[in-house]
């Protein structure tokens, strides 16, 4: 969309949700069918477009991309007359007859920044909660995924009503440009760093803002004597370090918290389970996603060049700048100040932390910023206890990595640092909603012990009202005392 014309571009916008076009659950179903006609009909130009700007292979791409918001149209469809429908809540009796209730209703235009690292889900899956929950809605895709920004700018006005729902491609100046305008919501997706900047450009506009950034999350690795949940562990940490856009995921495991003692085993099982997942040669297995470009691939590349982190190295580390690889590598007890330990990795790099026994790392991980995620493996239910009653953390998951972000009957979302507001499914819709408070009172019957003039008597009534004594404010109201 160029932005010449972008003030004409807004008029049409906020025209049309004028209208009450966008409320009508008839609209937003059809957007909704028309977003799914979208994933039906160009699934294969969507996979070529994800594998060219990250290398993710057809299944990945299903698995984070397609699938996930496939999954969300469909629970939205399913849903969608429920989400809409107001819902009734209780009113104090002293208002008999009073009925209230909650009415979700649109907030208007809004404003949804994607992130490069799932170009496609998180570009539509905010849309879906937008779209369902009746506004009109820019999308502005990265630009360091051009290809599905393109392949979304493409065939989003072919699919959705486009003076509704716009796409807007280009890098930082048309970000700058969008974010002087004036929006009921902006949805952004992203670094803490470039979150200060959305919040600073709303804060002019007093828009409310849904961030969803990331941080280092934290894994925990207790002893299980069971060998086969050992093996499941292993495998899941694997998985959720290096699954997700080969590490370039908020939601990705950062760091592993073990115990000293168990620190050797647990290198030799991780070696194990990478072999497996990605051979002797990684690069070569065509299943593993690529280093965006070589910005970031530099930018890790400087991660693992200091002298002392370099040393800490006890797997991997081969470097392939033409072809934006790096084999997944693991790091024992890297300096805590070094820049890898403090801050957010998003890349192959887990660097593992000792502790001498695994309940230090309820503190380790206290001593840090709040987490998007945490994930604990472990059987034992009072440390599960303890680490959901002394931490803090957007998310906490046992015994696996990554899963609660495909849950929708969770929020997804952080807190602090990592970000706040949430979304996914009812979620989703209720981001972009405001629930208006409906209360309806009747003329039947009028009471005089809330109106002037004032007296110890109606004190009394008023009293015994609202500590919910009913008994004394039906005697009172008979003219009765209470024995």
């Amino acid at each position: 969309m160029d932005l010449v014309h972008l003030e004409d571009n807004m008029e049409e916008l906020r025209e049309c949700f004028r209208s009450r076009k966008t409320k009508s659950a008839a609209w937003r179903r059809d957007q909704l069918e028309g977003l799914m006609r979208l994933l039906k009909e160009k699934e294969s130009e969507i996979f070529k477009a994800l594998k060219e700007d990250l290398g993710k292979p057809p299944a990945e791409a299903y698995r984070d991309e397609v699938g996930v918001v496939r999954k969300s149209l469909n629970l939205a469809l399913s849903c969608l007359d429920d989400w809409m429908a107001p819902k009734k809540v209780h009113v104090p009796r002293i208002g008999f007859p009073t009925t209230g209730e909650l009415v979700p209703e649109p907030l208007g235009v809004v404003l949804i920044l994607a992130c490069w690292n799932f170009p496609f889900t998180l570009a539509l899956d905010p849309l879906i909660g937008a779209i369902a929950a009746g506004n009109a809605a820019v999308l502005k895709p990265s630009e360091l995924a051009p290809v599905t920004s393109s392949l979304l700018a493409e065939y989003i006005p072919t699919y959705l009503d486009n003076k509704a729902v716009k796409v807007f491609q280009g890098g930082s100046p048309v970000a700058e440009r969008l974010l002087e305008m004036k929006w009921d919501k902006i949805f952004f997706t992203g670094s803490p760093r470039v979150g200060r900047i959305i919040m600073s450009a709303a804060a002019k506009h007093l828009t409310p803002v849904t961030l969803e950034l990331g941080g280092k999350c934290p894994a925990v690795l207790d002893h299980l004597p069971n060998h086969r949940d050992g093996e499941v562990a292993i495998r899941r940490l694997v998985n959720g370090k290096w699954g997700p856009c080969y590490g370039q995921a908020c939601v990705a495991i950062d760091y592993l918290l073990v115990e000293e003692k168990h620190a050797s085993a647990t290198i030799n099982h991780l070696k194990d389970w990478i072999t497996k997942f990605y051979g002797d040669r990684p690069l070569e297995t065509n299943s593993i996603s690529r280093i965006v470009n070589k910005s970031h691939f530099k930018r890790l590349r400087n991660l693992v060049q200091d002298p002392t982190v370099a040393a800490s190295i006890v797997h991997g580390g081969h470097m392939d700048e033409d072809n934006l690889f790096i084999e997944p590598t693991i790091l024992l007890n890297p300096p805590s100040e070094s820049e890898i330990m403090t801050e957010e990795i998003f890349g192959p790099f887990l660097p593992i932390i000792t502790l001498k026994k695994i309940e230090d790392s309820i503190e380790f991980v206290n001593s840090k910023p709040r987490a998007l995620a945490m994930y604990v493996f472990t059987k034992n239910e009072n440390f599960q206890k303890r680490v959901i009653a002394e931490t803090s953390s957007g998310s906490v998951t046992f015994n696996d990595a990554i899963i609660q972000f495909l849950c929708d009957t969770l929020p997804f979302g952080g807190i602090g640092e990592s970000g706040f507001g949430r979304y996914h499914g009812k979620f989703s819709f209720d981001t972009f909603s405001h629930e208006k408070a409906v209360l309806r009172r009747s003329f039947l019957i009028e009471l005089s012990f809330g109106s002037p003039p004032w007296s110890d008597y109606k004190l009394q009534f008023l009293r015994a009202a609202y500590n919910f004594d009913y008994i004394q404010v039906f005697l009172m109201l008979l003219g009765l005392k209470r024995k």
